[in-house]
């Protein structure tokens, strides 16, 4: 069937909102300048979502499907603690290459520009009221139930342990976004591979068959750096 106006201009409001979002911040999500973008009237914003408190969920609900769609192209194998960092892995990607999409999405922006989605995660057992939301954070749960299932960590709340990998994740990204850990990816050598190793130890995993797991992906834990080597120590010299 093909689209009827409306709904192309909705369409074409949410891909604005998106590209808006990344080239100029959450502050260019405004009626006048979405509308500029496609060459309508800031009526189409009221019209097609009732306002920009509409239009902002469209937008966060399509940053989201694009999200998930990108995790679930990661390949699935018979390894689930690789597959559950190589999810890892793609969410840092996104993160990276969207910056401030991923800050719209998990409420870091400005005051007013970010409808009120969350939930209890541990209560409800999702973390948001977004279905497209909840969708990608399953891919966790799932393949931490598959961790489970292969005897590799202690059965548990797989919500609660998936919740733990996206804390280590959500926390290493923003900080890797913020040139914390330069630009040269060493970050994910000497921080995140380390912290998910020991997150699966902590869980019960064996820490060989955990940096395998990760070498599987050709990542993993760097060797500390060595020690500086001693100099020799001067004095003045003796007297004769």
């Amino acid at each position: 069937m093909a689209e009827g106006p409306g709904e192309n201009a909705r369409q074409r409001l949410v891909a604005a909102g998106i590209r808006l979002l990344e080239r100029d911040g959450p502050e260019a999500l405004n009626a006048r300048k979405l509308a500029a973008e496609i060459g309508a009237s800031t009526m189409a914003v009221y019209t097609h979502f009732g306002g920009m408190a509409g239009l902002h969920e469209a937008i966060m609900r399509e940053a989201f499907v694009r999200f998930g769609r990108q995790l679930r192209a990661v390949p699935r194998t018979d390894d689930p603690v690789a597959d559950l960092l190589a999810l890892g892995l793609a969410y840092r990607d996104y993160v990276l290459a969207n910056p401030q999409r991923y800050r719209f999405m998990i409420g870091l922006t400005g005051p007013g520009a970010h409808p009120p989605i969350g939930h209890d995660l541990i209560a409800e057992g999702t973390p948001t009221t977004l279905a497209e939301s909840n969708a990608a954070f399953e891919q966790h749960v799932e393949t931490v139930r598959r961790i489970m299932a292969a005897g590799r960590i202690r059965p548990d709340d797989a919500i609660a342990v998936a919740a733990q990998f996206w804390s280590v994740l959500h926390g290493y990204v923003l900080l890797e976004a913020a040139g914390v850990f330069g630009d040269e990816g060493n970050g994910v050598l000497r921080v995140l591979a380390p912290h998910v190793v020991n997150l699966m130890v902590g869980l019960g995993d064996d820490r060989a068959a955990a940096e395998a797991s990760l070498l599987s992906l050709a990542v993993a834990p760097a060797p500390p750096p060595a020690p500086p080597a001693p100099q020799a120590r001067r004095g003045r010299r003796p007297r004769a």
